[in-house]
């Protein structure tokens, strides 16, 4: 699956025992009405227990800028969320994180395991869009192990 391009996505949630987050290329719109998205995770994430323990998240949709943010939340948890000056709070709790062109605020709404991953739904509630030219840039996305950003083919 890695010959497939995906969107790089961070999802990031506090379930009571601080912040945590990790990087997903498998996020995809399931629903509009209800407004349901979704992505996976491994079972074997250390992010797991955090996740089955929240009752809501964010999930980023990242910018070709923030390629440093998809590398850090690849590294081990620690590393993650230690620099304070790249995430501030949620009224409601929830780590997000700056610059950040869209980012979805979820409630749980499903947990399905499934082989060796877990699909997790959410419901979304909240829908944060940058009005900015940092936000206007293009998506960053993952292929073959490397970043890349789209450029649009001749018409």
């Amino acid at each position: 699956m890695r010959r497939y391009p995906a969107g790089v996505t961070i999802v990031t949630l506090d379930a009571g025992a601080g912040p945590v987050g990790f990087t997903a290329t498998s996020f995809a719109s399931i629903s509009l009405d209800p407004p349901l998205v979704s992505f996976n995770i491994a079972h074997n994430s250390s992010s797991i227990k955090a996740l089955h323990a929240a009752d809501s998240l964010v999930i980023h949709l990242l910018g070709e800028h923030q390629q440093h943010l998809a590398q850090r939340f690849s590294r081990s948890a620690d590393q993650r969320f230690a620099d304070e000056s790249l995430w501030k709070r949620l009224e409601t709790g929830e780590p997000v994180l700056h610059g950040t062109p869209i980012w979805l605020r979820t409630t749980v709404h499903q947990l399905i395991p499934i082989g060796d991953h877990t699909l997790v739904i959410g419901l979304v509630t909240r829908v944060h869009d940058e009005d900015d030219a940092e936000a206007a840039a293009a998506p960053l996305l993952y292929h073959d192990g490397r970043y890349f950003r789209p450029t649009p083919l001749g018409e």
